[in-house]
Formats: C-alpha cells, sequence, structure tokens
C-alpha cells in the first residue's frame, strides 16, 4: 500500500500523504516539486499560463478555445494588425528586465540617462497645462441624478467629467445644455449625434460611455474589451430605446476598425479612460491607419471617419519598445530602445509618492546628480541601486512623470502627423488621480 501513496510527509498527521502518485512521479499533483517546472503563457489567451508539460492538453480544452474559435471567424479579426512593426520578433520586456537593466549601468551612465531625460523634456514638454473641466451637461452624474444602481464613485466620476468637458472645450462635442447651434458640416450638432458614434477602448464596464450617452445624447456607441465583466454599464445602456450597443470582445491589437461592418463610413469619436502601457498606442493605431502615410488612398479616406479621439493614459511602466508608435521620435531625440525601457521603468517611480498634493512641476536634479557623481568619488555609493535608494520620494516621483510626459508627447506628435489637430493636458490635479494625462485629437476638417 505504501507504494501507491504519495511520497509528500505530513508532520501534523504524522504519515504520507494518503493520495496517489502522478505518472513518473513519487508525488501527487497537490505536492509535485513545482522547482524544476515551467510555466508558459497559454498560447490562446496570455492572461493565463500552464506548465509547458501540459500545454498540448489544455490547448484541447482550454475555456477560451470556442471564443477564441468564433472571434477567428469574425471579419474584424485581424491577428497583430496594430501591434506594430518590428525588425526582429520580441517577447514582452519584463519589469523586472527592465529593473536589472538600470541597476546594470555604471553611475555614470545612469547620470547620463538622467540628464538626457531632463534635456528632452525641456525642450519638448512645453505646452502640457492643467485642463480639470466639469461641464455643466455632466451635472446630472456630479449630483447623482442617475439610477442608484449604477456604480457611483466621486473620483471616478470627476474623472470622465473631465474628459468630457476637455473634449467639448476642443470643439469635439457640443452640449444640448443651452446653445443648439451646430457647426458648417453638422459635426458635434444635438441632430448628428443620431447618425454619429462611439467607439471607446478598453472600456471595462463601459461608465465612461454611460456618462457620454446621458449626457451628451450619443445613440450608437461600441465597447472593446478583451476581458468580461460583471456589472457592466450595458443593461443600463440598453434600456435607452433609441441606442444600438455593440460590444467587441476583442484585443485592440487584433482589431480592424474598418471591417466593424455596422461602424462603416460612420464618422465616430474615440475614447478611452486609463488605456494601459501599450493599449493607448495600440488604439491609435487601430484608428489611424500606418499605410496612410505610404500612399494608401482607401485606408486614408476610412482615418477620415475618426472625427475626434480622447484617450486618458495610463501604466506607462508597462509600454514596450516593440508597440510603440512614435520611436522615430525617440531615436531622433537620441533615445535607443534600452534607455526608452529604462524611461518606462522610472515611470513607476510617479505613482509612488504621496500624491494629496500636486508635485512641482520642475525640480533642479543637476545638483542632486553633482552630490550623486561626489559620493561615487568618496565610495559612499556603490552602484546604481544605491543611488536609487538614496534618492527622495518626490525626486523619483518628479523624474518619473518627466518620462511620462515625453512618452506621451510621442505619441501626441505621432498623431498630428497622422492629421490630427492635437492636445497633451493634465485633465485632474495628481490629488485625485496621478495617471493625469489626456491625449486629445480632433480631424482639422471637423472645424
Amino acid at each position: 500500500m505504501e507504494e501507491n501513496r504519495c511520497k509528500f510527509w505530513l508532520p501534523k498527521k504524522n504519515r504520507f500523504c494518503a493520495n496517489s502518485p502522478l505518472n513518473d512521479s513519487q508525488f501527487c499533483g497537490n505536492h509535485k516539486p513545482r522547482s524544476t517546472e515551467q510555466w508558459i503563457p497559454c498560447p490562446i489567451d496570455p492572461s493565463h499560463s500552464v506548465l509547458k508539460e501540459n500545454l498540448e492538453s489544455h490547448v484541447k480544452r482550454c475555456p477560451l478555445l470556442k471564443q477564441a474559435q468564433s472571434l477567428s471567424l469574425q471579419p474584424f479579426y485581424q491577428k497583430g494588425i496594430n501591434a506594430g512593426k518590428e525588425e526582429e520578433e520580441e517577447d514582452n520586456v519584463s519589469s523586472e528586465m527592465k529593473r536589472s537593466a538600470v541597476y546594470s549601468m555604471t553611475v555614470t551612465q545612469f547620470c547620463k540617462l538622467i540628464n538626457k531625460i531632463e534635456s528632452v523634456h525641456a525642450s519638448t514638454c512645453k505646452d502640457i497645462w492643467e485642463s480639470y473641466k466639469v461641464p455643466e451637461a455632466c451635472n446630472m452624474w456630479i449630483k447623482r441624478e442617475v439610477d442608484r444602481k449604477l456604480p457611483f464613485q466621486e473620483k471616478h466620476v470627476a474623472q470622465q467629467a473631465s474628459i468630457l468637458g476637455n473634449l467639448e472645450d476642443f470643439g469635439v462635442i457640443k452640449s444640448s445644455v443651452g446653445s443648439k447651434e451646430a457647426d458648417s458640416q453638422g459635426f458635434c450638432s444635438d441632430d448628428s449625434n443620431f447618425v454619429h458614434a462611439v467607439v471607446e477602448f478598453g472600456a471595462g464596464r463601459g461608465y465612461l460611455t454611460q456618462m457620454l450617452a446621458d449626457c451628451y445624447g450619443f445613440d450608437r456607441v461600441f465597447l472593446v474589451e478583451r476581458k468580461s465583466y460583471k456589472l457592466k454599464a450595458d443593461r443600463s445602456l440598453r434600456q435607452k430605446e433609441s441606442l444600438i450597443l455593440e460590444r467587441l470582445r476583442i484585443d485592440i491589437e487584433d482589431l480592424n476598425l474598418n471591417a466593424v461592418e455596422s461602424l462603416r463610413g460612420i464618422p465616430y469619436l474615440a475614447i478611452g479612460k486609463h488605456l494601459c502601457g501599450p493599449a493607448t498606442d495600440l488604439t491609435l493605431r487601430c484608428c489611424l491607419s500606418e499605410q496612410c502615410n505610404q500612399g494608401s488612398v482607401q485606408d486614408c479616406r476610412s482615418n477620415a471617419n475618426l472625427k475626434g479621439l480622447a484617450i486618458a493614459t495610463c501604466c506607462h511602466h508597462l509600454c514596450q519598445w516593440k508597440h510603440y508608435t512614435n520611436r522615430k521620435f525617440m531615436s531622433d531625440l537620441g533615445i535607443t530602445k534600452g534607455q526608452f525601457h529604462a524611461m518606462t521603468w522610472f515611470t513607476s517611480w510617479a505613482v509612488d509618492a504621496d500624491h494629496s498634493s500636486d508635485l512641482p512641476d520642475i525640480t533642479d536634479c543637476s545638483l542632486q546628480l553633482q552630490s550623486i557623481e561626489e559620493k561615487q568619488c568618496f565610495g559612499d555609493m556603490h552602484g546604481v541601486e544605491d543611488v536609487v535608494r538614496n534618492m527622495k520620494p518626490v525626486e523619483r516621483a518628479v523624474l518619473g512623470f518627466k518620462c511620462k510626459q515625453i512618452i506621451d508627447v510621442g505619441r501626441m506628435m505621432w498623431a498630428k502627423e497622422h492629421g490630427l489637430d492635437t492636445q497633451l493636458v493634465k485633465y485632474v490635479p495628481s490629488g485625485i488621480s496621478p495617471e493625469n494625462h489626456l491625449l486629445l485629437a480632433r480631424h482639422a476638417k471637423c472645424l
């Protein structure tokens, strides 16, 4: 009998485990040593992992297999269409890899990188200003005059309202409160809301679209989200008799927006609140075909359907060089792929500090770097890890914010190169959310 039992000893019970061992093992599945096993992402859905030795059998019974098969038959599914082009295929660079690369620098190299970031920020990030706006049209949400079943968190409502307020101020949407005059093309007017659509990327539960539909009257909405959520806004939105709702459960990386039949030829507004890391880059490519710069007239015409865009960026530490839209912008500034990944790692410092009050926009980092070099000469610091450990939290946070702004300015410039009027603003104080950058764009002919 002992031969048919797992060889894992249970000290509290003073006996071996009673379960049967696995084939070719002395242990059962619960107690099999994990040290030599390799976990790899599931090829069907990389959001979960599986043991390498079990991969073949898992792929046949993965819970998401049917969904993946169904998605692959959709006309708007095109694997990796928005991923960007890379000369060599490469895996994502993890935060641990980015940190190791930074810590492997010499102190001199680290200081030179900080100096370069300071110089680039001073020359490229001059036109970012505070723009916290709460429009009159959103009063019904601000005053909680909405369905009590809808979740209400003040900080999220403030962010959503400011996104919509900035879109209104930028001339992309117009409220029915007050003047109802339309522009020469009818866009942003009350009448045009019945034919124009809203596409929310990374929609989650869809409450940004819920507020937009409630306060500005849009009646055709598309929610793009790869995950499944409970307590979605869909149920409330579907109660609007005139509203047409379509949820596209797909990764933005694989979405060919021009192939969505119900959106084809319809001018639309693209929005997204806190699109994590590369999702912002994927969304920009999804809305603005890169082929437009390569002389494809058809794709250029399809881009004309995009009338406006508002993306609140987020989680820059997850950004990847292979997905980033404006690598040319970085390269022209002398920032290499490795330095870009180092900058993305620095951005995590921006959300580590205390944001109960706004951080200063500019600090004198040159004195700090001089002090670092002096301490190194006297042997007080040994490597970049010691340097980082001795930096003040506020200094790290300011550096992180500067890296965030450089990354987002590159994205803004890329959208501008594709024929859009653009702005980058801080749409809420950092006390409400340190992730407070909003990229705004509008079609030039919409004015």
